[in-house]
């Protein structure tokens, strides 16, 4: 099964940023792009998505809003907010709403716990 992993953050810089780390533990798995919290659902409503990275702090929309609205429609999908502002009330927010935390900046140390996880799940549901 081929896996699609969204990456939203409104920095290009932060998407290949975690490109680069996605590519590195998960090769076969595809990159899928958004630059806005608007964009990603543009993107959720028309393609197959399984696995989304989700940056905290963007200009329109904070991530764990957009992460609530992916939770209401794809109960099971592994998400990770990703963020440098590592507050308790943010990881309290996260994982109350089933998703995981990621500390910026994004390294594939950093994200491997998330992907490890994310793929059991994956085949889990299989």
């Amino acid at each position: 099964m081929s896996v699609n992993v969204l990456v939203v953050d409104d920095s290009k810089l932060a998407r290949i940023n975690a490109g680069k780390a996605l590519r590195a533990l998960q090769p076969d798995w595809t990159k899928v792009e958004a630059g806005s919290a608007a964009e990603a659902m543009e993107i959720v409503g028309r393609e197959r998505i399984d696995v989304a990275l989700i940056d905290f702090n963007m200009t329109e929309r904070d991530g764990l809003s957009l992460a609530t609205e992916l939770r209401g429609t794809h109960p099971a999908m592994p998400i990770a907010i990703i963020t440098a502002n590592i507050q308790d009330e943010i990881i309290a927010q996260a994982r109350a709403i089933n998703a995981s935390f990621v500390a910026k900046p994004l390294t594939a140390e950093g994200l491997q716990g998330f992907l490890s996880g994310a793929a059991l799940r994956l085949r889990a549901a299989e």
